[in-house]
């Protein structure tokens, strides 16, 4: 297992939000708060196809460098438990053709104040929950 948290997307173009369950990615390093999200969620959040103020960027990953559109600024991120929610968090947007989860950046998980307690039993807190405090991984969403 992972750490997968609940996330509240809101675009910028629109007023509806969509949640979603998505994974905490401290190997996805980037200078601002970022998602990277798959085609098929795109659509739904009228980003895809994306704006014409996006450019297409090379990424590298485990299985090597993939092309995605960039979209900057494109939504406002909360994190949602069933007894809080942090954000809004504004995000840069990073669609991807293969991706079939959600990914949080590492600069976004900060942002969002997670710590991460047991990856591997999918174990979190916020940083100002109390110590003894745990939370649980949500489960996956493929898209």
């Amino acid at each position: 297992m992972a750490v997968r948290i609940k996330l509240r997307l809101k675009p910028k173009a629109l007023g509806e939000a969509i949640e979603v369950s998505a994974l905490i990615n401290s190997g996805f390093e980037t200078d601002s708060p970022q998602l990277l999200i798959p085609v098929g969620l795109a659509r739904l959040l009228a980003l895809y196809p994306p704006p014409v103020t996006s450019s297409i960027i090379e990424v590298g990953t485990a299985g090597g460098p993939s092309r995605v559109f960039l979209v900057r600024d494109a939504l406002e991120v909360w994190a949602v438990t069933e007894d809080r929610e942090v954000g809004p968090k504004l995000v840069d947007v990073l669609i991807s053709p293969i991706e079939e989860e959600v990914l949080v950046n590492d600069k976004l998980t900060e942002e969002l104040g997670i710590i991460l307690l047991a990856t591997g039993s999918g174990k979190w807190r916020f940083v100002d929950d109390p110590a003894d405090r745990v939370r649980h991984s949500e489960k996956p969403q493929y898209w």
